[in-house]
């Protein structure tokens, strides 16, 4: 009889939430750590316990980094639109920049000194 997947792989189970407490804590120490050897010095801002650099790990990643998956998937790095701009002929894309840019906000626009406000 064969072992269902969780009796094969059940360390995961125990391996898995010590591994991210582990590697929480190790970040949190390095970031406590290069905080109070840079910044007291530098600009004579107080130092930080291992909570407060957690926190700042916290704010900096909901600030900075969002909660989105990113992936490994650099087909959308360009942005959400970029696949569809490349399927566009260039007659296409010529009628979308004059609908998009029609005068003065025109990144290719010769002068754009010369444009009137709208």
């Amino acid at each position: 009889m064969e072992k269902s997947w969780v009796r094969r792989n059940k360390w995961i189970f125990v391996a898995g939430p010590l591994g991210l407490a582990a590697f929480v804590a190790l970040f949190g120490e390095v970031v406590m750590h290069l905080w109070n050897w840079l910044m007291p010095p530098l600009f004579g801002w107080h130092t930080l316990t291992f909570w407060q650099a957690l926190g700042l790990l916290v704010l900096s990643r909901i600030l900075f980094g969002g909660f989105s998956n990113h992936g490994n998937d650099r087909s959308n790095a360009r942005g959400p639109g970029s696949r569809k701009w490349d399927r566009l002929s260039p007659e296409e894309r010529e009628k979308l920049r004059q609908s998009t840019f029609p005068r003065c906000g025109d990144p290719a626009s010769p002068d754009p000194e010369t444009c009137e406000p709208a």
